[in-house]
């Protein structure tokens, strides 16, 4: 297939009181059939959560439910009895299986900006599981930090034939994307990069099933997910 830019711009835009959001897929009261996801991958929200507020105990099931921490610090609590903070360069994975309920407030006055991701696990009804690391590609810049995987040995496991890794990559610098799994699915979170001819830039994501170079053309931030073909 040929590249194909997800530009910022069709993302969905809520804004309600204490919480400004960006959603590259169909979620809550927004929705758009052409974008429902793609291939396990069904939600990228770009959070941001005013001071003392958040989302309230809620449950989830059966999702692998991926949190990254720009800016700011979370504060997170759960049916499986883990509490604390996420704070930024840090990352959560919690695998909600059968069933739990949790809790996200910023209980601190300046914003919070993060990521809320949800993969689509191939393990249905599997018990919840809590993994929480430190991972900032800012403090090693120009490589690839892998930041869940499948294989028993990554940082974080997920249930799901998907890696997730990060970087920072400086001007003219360049990382190769060889995928696994399919389909490359990158999320560009600051800069400019180009990826097979295609440029995209802050909130745009680049989907392709080819690999191959991914160049900064400007200072840059972005999450790739190496995702099944389904």
């Amino acid at each position: 297939m040929n590249t194909l830019i997800h530009h910022s711009e069709n993302r969905g835009h809520v804004k309600i009181g204490w919480l400004e959001s960006k959603h590259s897929f169909s979620f809550g009261n927004w929705y758009n059939p052409k974008y429902m996801g793609v291939s396990a991958l069904r939600v990228i929200n770009d959070d941001l959560i005013n001071g003392h507020n958040g989302f309230g105990t809620h449950p989830h099931d059966n999702m692998e439910i991926l949190t990254c921490v720009l800016k700011g610090a979370i504060s997170h609590k759960d049916s499986m009895g883990n509490a604390g903070k996420i704070s930024a360069g840090e990352w959560q994975l919690m695998s909600a299986g059968t069933g739990v309920q949790h809790s996200e407030i910023n209980e601190g006055d300046e914003t919070v900006h993060l990521l809320q991701i949800w993969i689509i696990p191939n393990i249905r009804n599997a018990e919840p599981t809590y993994q929480q690391i430190q991972r900032n590609p800012q403090d090693q810049p120009n490589e690839w930090h892998l930041i869940a995987g499948p294989e028993a040995d990554a940082p974080m496991h997920i249930r799901q034939q998907t890696e997730v890794k990060t970087a920072v990559l400086n001007e003219d610098k360049q990382l190769d994307v060889q995928s696994k799994y399919g389909v490359n699915y990158i999320h560009i979170i600051e800069g400019e990069v180009e990826f097979n001819g295609q440029i995209g830039r802050a909130g745009d994501a680049l989907i392709s099933t080819d690999n191959g170079p991914l160049k900064a053309l400007k200072n840059s931030q972005f999450i790739w997910f190496d995702l099944p073909v389904q």
